[in-house]
């Protein structure tokens, strides 16, 4: 008994799986049906059958889709997506076409065929065949001695007859009673989906053209051209073949091109914010420089100050322990003090002529005279010196007059920090005529002196970037 309950289990399995699935088989048969016919709507509407040679479109079915039920299942096809789209939202519950069939003289009454299938699902969730016909019948019921469907084609029929006569067929159906059997088609054909077909007994059937030989019907829908046109329809096929192929290669160069200029406009872009980024950090750098540069030497005069301030205070402190009589005394000794030590920084400053005698300088001899000049003004200051004011004067190459020979010692005091800010402008990576000429016009007065005092890499470098901005210049006036 447990045996046969499970084969009796397994057998009621196998038939749930199975009735599924053919049902699932013909539901989708079904959708593919109706997706089909929209092709086939589009083939008709714009008459894309004559670019193949067929005169109308049911030679079209007749020759292509002879073996898909040919002109007449793709007009009922027709007639079902017709349905379908004027029923709207309700199209959807209309499966397939033989639910549609029943509905199709509702078609140019859209009112009354939503009403059949809102009536139809009110008496079966899921209608069948019979359930929209029924409902039909009960919106709009059909006269007395009319068919209940309507059968008139969607599309004018070709009169011409499908098979000539005189022609041998054979029954290739197996569901016809004379499967196998062969006749002769002697008669014109009554309509373009059946044939008069004589037997050898001198039976004459009304045969479908679907039971006939299907390589005899296709050949009365075969296309056909004169024969003057095959050459020119070979070379047109063989021209419009090479102009695909040219237009994808267009197609195939343009794409690439246009990645390409992408790309490179990216890349532009890229460097172009680079560059604004380098020339921003750089303006940042110097305006932080600056500002070192302003906080040292606040730095350096708080500390002098300082330092004076503290110095007041003794000279403030000594004044009121010490008598008068002392603190001129003490004056003296400062002044004598003050004196001496501006006659030995004098002295500190001046050169030893008989060691430059014994040794002359091999470089920087131009220093050396400048210095040497440098002392003989300090030393006529300090001895008030004509002879030394006037041969400071000469080496100098200024006025003998103590004005100038002061100014020019001030200008000459200035050439190491010139020399120090300007390699710190021409040790930079990238520098511009604009970049040396602020720092170089505060020194514009001692060019001379400290134009000798560089290198000829460096000078090369600042003509080098005043070449640049005359160019430069040039070109913007041009533009």
């Amino acid at each position: 008994m447990l045996t046969l309950d499970r084969e009796e289990t397994k057998s009621a399995l196998d038939y749930d799986l199975l009735n599924s699935s053919i049902k699932d088989t013909f539901a989708t048969l079904d959708q593919f049906e109706l997706q089909a016919v929209e092709l086939c709507r589009l083939m008709h509407d714009e008459q894309m059958y004559r670019i193949a040679g067929y005169k109308n479109f049911e030679q079209y079915c007749q020759g292509e889709l002879h073996v898909y039920g040919g002109y007449r299942r793709i007009n009922q096809l027709l007639g079902a997506s017709k349905v379908i789209v004027a029923a709207g939202e309700l199209g959807s519950q209309i499966k397939n076409e033989r639910q549609a069939r029943p509905l199709l003289r509702l078609a140019k009454e859209p009112e009354k065929l939503i009403a059949a299938i809102r009536l139809a699902l009110e008496s079966n969730p899921d209608p069948t065949e019979s359930d929209f016909a029924a409902a039909a019948n009960i919106v709009a019921p059909m006269p007395r001695g009319k068919k209940p469907f309507h059968s008139e084609p969607l599309v004018p029929k070709n009169q011409e007859p499908l098979v000539p006569k005189n022609v041998k067929v054979t029954i290739s159906s197996p569901e016809h009673p004379r499967y196998g059997e062969s006749g002769v088609i002697e008669a014109s054909a009554p309509n373009n989906s059946q044939q008069i077909v004589t037997f050898a007994d001198g039976e004459r059937l009304l045969v479908n053209n679907t039971d006939l030989d299907a390589a005899i019907v296709s050949q009365s829908s075969q296309r056909t051209y004169p024969p003057e046109y095959t050459e020119a329809i070979a070379a047109l096929k063989e021209q419009h073949k090479l102009e695909l192929e040219r237009l994808e290669q267009e197609l195939r160069i343009g794409l690439q091109a246009e990645v390409s200029a992408r790309a490179e406009a990216q890349v532009s872009e890229q460097i172009q914010s680079m560059h604004f980024l380098y020339k921003e950090q750089k303006e940042q750098n110097i305006q932080l420089q600056q500002r070192l540069d302003e906080m040292e030497g606040k730095r350096l005069l708080e500390t002098e100050n300082q330092q004076l301030h503290q110095r007041i205070q003794e000279l403030e402190h000594a004044l009121q322990e010490r008598p008068q009589q002392q603190w001129g005394n003490t004056m003296t000794q400062q002044a004598t003090k003050v004196l001496n030590k501006q006659v030995l920084q004098a002295l500190e400053k001046t050169i030893d002529l008989r060691q430059l005698a014994l040794e002359p300088p091999k470089e920087n001899a131009t220093e050396c005279l400048r210095l040497m000049g440098m002392a003989l003004k300090n030393l006529s200051v300090a001895m008030n010196n004509t002879q030394a004011l006037e041969a400071a004067a000469i080496i100098l190459g200024t006025s003998p007059t103590q004005l100038a020979v002061a100014t020019r010692t001030e200008q000459l005091q200035l050439l190491p920090q010139a020399i120090r800010e300007i390699r710190q402008v021409l040790a930079r990576l990238e520098f511009t005529w604009q970049d040396f000429w602020a720092v170089a016009e505060k020194y514009e007065v001692i060019k001379a002196d400290y134009w000798d005092l560089l290198t000829t890499e460096e000078t090369d470098l600042i003509t080098q970037a005043q070449k640049n901005s005359e160019q430069f210049s040039l070109l913007t006036v041009n533009s």
